[in-house]
């Protein structure tokens, strides 16, 4: 594949990193038909720009084909599997654990109410 088209396509590397993790198609169906690296960038181009599916640009596969994938991988835990392949990979790389050891849940991520219960709820209008 020659120039990115888009800035969400995949690159060389990413694609050859990617690759070995991409799920083979099903035997005994029909052969896989699209060029599954455009099926890849399609995805991450509707994740990138936030797009409706029917609203992917023409030269990628047909929206519903690329849905599909997205769909089947997102049922199967493809995209989980990969994410944890490859936050291993990169946590190996900084020398640090495949897995971490800890982890930290800070009460302040998710705000509440100043206000406390019922006893401070505003009374009924009359």
């Amino acid at each position: 594949m020659g120039k990115k088209r888009y800035p969400s396509d995949l690159s060389e590397l990413e694609w050859l990193v990617l690759l070995p993790l991409i799920p083979a198609p099903k035997t005994g169906g029909r052969p896989r038909s699209v060029d599954i690296r455009e099926v890849i960038n399609a995805i991450f181009y509707v994740l990138r720009c936030g797009i409706p599916w029917r609203y992917l640009p023409k030269d990628f596969p047909n929206w519903k084909t690329v849905y599909h994938y997205f769909r089947i991988w997102r049922k199967e835990g493809v995209w989980e599997k990969m994410n944890a392949i490859l936050r291993q990979e990169v946590r190996i790389q900084v020398g640090r654990e495949a897995t971490p050891s800890a982890g930290v849940v800070d009460s302040q991520s998710v705000k509440t109410t100043e206000k406390g219960g019922f006893a401070v709820m505003m009374g009924e209008r009359r």
